[in-house]
């Protein structure tokens, strides 16, 4: 007669898992951005497109030989840098000289990244680390933008972009102001149509936000996304911008401007929901959403700048593990009773 036996065994956590691996995680945050990074080399031509591959391949490299002058294996395979580069290239304005995008991107992987550890130690996003640096370094050329659906933008390349590092850039033609500009300076508002769209000048990024929420929505079903930190960002924008509106119309713009415009929509999507440097719990992340669309609205209409997603989503990030200890949820049996 045979005894069955049973044996417990005892583990330490995590005692749930998925199949999910950081490199197949990458690869689906970069099928969410295909969409988004195919229509702005449509919109902006040839210039786009070595932006963004410039970007992409410095941070690539960066982290590369940074990994083994430290001694350590190269990460590159994870995919993580190269979500780094195309979300980076993305906030660049077109025809930005090449050599501040190589600068800006070896900034990002190596004081916004590999500095504090490398991936899952970030306190920023990498790619805003990058992008925050030259803006200090070299506002001008941050500031000016080439025109969108340029007739020759397939054939040719602006002269600003290979410019000679240390010089100023000399622009074949450069666009008006932004909308956000027009809207803070002059009080002209852009067709929200035309915004969600995407056929405005602006940042390589600042395209159809169409195809960025529906990027975004692709994550947030294959839940690779928490969809708390978008809903906080918009719910906050949308709130107060109809509040603004409704007291002065003629100068504060209404919520669907604010939503479509600038790169609110890429900020909210792609950078604001950065795993490492956001809240671990929902409750934080709504939070944490909320803070950024507040700043962003604080400083777009009162700021001395006409945009605030870079700024607000950074200082967020160092609000983060304060927000996780505010509202880190309660052990159980350790509750009020």
């Amino acid at each position: 007669m045979s005894v069955l036996k049973k044996t417990l065994q005892i583990t330490t956590s995590p005692h749930m898992s998925n199949k999910a691996s950081v490199d197949k995680i990458m690869l689906q945050v970069a099928l969410a951005l295909l969409p988004t990074l195919l229509f702005a080399v449509y919109v902006f031509g040839l210039v786009a497109l070595v932006t963004i591959v410039a970007g992409s391949v410095t941070c690539l490299l960066t982290e590369h030989l940074l990994c083994r002058v430290n001694g350590k294996t190269s990460s590159i395979n994870d995919g993580s840098v190269l979500i780094t580069g195309l979300i980076y290239s993305l906030t660049l304005p077109p025809g930005l000289p090449l050599w501040m995008v190589c600068l800006g991107a070896v900034i990002a992987v190596a004081l916004g990244k590999l500095m504090f550890g490398g991936l899952g130690c970030n306190l920023f996003n990498p790619a805003l680390v990058g992008r925050a640096f030259l803006q200090a370094a070299f506002p001008s050329a941050m500031t000016t933008w080439y025109p969108a659906m340029s007739v020759d933008r397939f054939t040719h390349l602006p002269s600003s972009s290979l410019a000679f590092p240390f010089t100023t850039p000399s622009y074949d033609v450069v666009s008006g102001a932004t909308p956000l500009a027009a809207m803070k300076f002059e009080h002209l508002l852009t067709d929200s149509g035309s915004l969600f769209l995407g056929l405005s000048s602006g940042s390589i990024g600042e395209t159809s936000s169409l195809l960025i929420l529906a990027g975004g929505l692709y994550l947030i079903a294959r839940r690779r996304m928490r969809w708390q930190i978008p809903a906080g960002i918009f719910g906050a924008v949308i709130l107060l911008s109809a509040i603004t509106h409704n007291i002065a119309p003629e100068v504060y713009p209404p919520p669907t401007f604010m939503l479509f415009s600038g790169g609110l929509m890429l900020g909210a999507m792609f950078m604001a929901t950065d795993p490492v440097a956001s809240p671990i719990t929902p409750r934080g992340g709504f939070v944490y959403g909320v803070l950024i669309g507040a700043m962003v609205v604080v400083i777009r209409l009162w700021g001395g700048m006409p945009e605030g997603v870079m700024y607000a989503i950074l200082f967020a990030n160092a609000a983060s593990p304060y927000i996780d200890r505010w509202l880190q949820p309660q052990p159980y049996g350790h509750g009020k009773t």
